[in-house]
């Protein structure tokens, strides 16, 4: 199955703390916290089916906005695929933001996913791709 998403990615930043009586209440920065409900709701009015059961093999691709500050050719290399995004988020926080964020609606919990690709690219169009197939029991998919 494949999805898109035409969302701009966001990294799974660190937790938020705050005090509550005895205790700490951990939650995630406004930015991530909004992205994994954008993310929540479009996978919602695509997916319509009960969340997938069993081991997954799944593929991720960001495509992030090329930043602004960059030459005319630099741009060009990017769009095209010839450089591709070596800065900022690391592609693993991309990973954990958008897992989480699909958790309960395309699989029942993202520690279902035995086997992961993941991939950073610029774009014009900032989306998120992803490809999910189920793995039976030889292993294959």
């Amino acid at each position: 199955m494949k999805l898109t998403f035409e969302i701009e990615p966001v990294e799974q930043a660190r937790p938020r703390a705050t005090r509550m009586g005895k205790g700490i209440r951990l939650y995630d920065p406004k930015k991530v916290s909004v992205y994994k409900k954008q993310l929540a709701m479009m996978c919602q009015f695509q997916y319509k089916k009960e969340p997938l059961t069993g081991p997954l093999a799944v593929s991720l691709k960001f495509y992030r906005h090329v930043q602004s500050s960059v030459s005319k050719k630099e741009r060009e290399l990017r769009i095209t695929g010839a450089h591709r995004p070596v800065v900022k988020p690391d592609t693993d926080n991309y990973i954990k933001s958008t897992l989480d964020g699909l958790n309960g609606l395309l699989w029942e919990d993202d520690n279902q996913i035995v086997k992961i690709v993941a991939e950073k690219y610029y774009s014009d169009h900032p989306r998120v791709e992803i490809e999910v197939e189920e793995v039976n029991e030889d292993g294959n998919t």
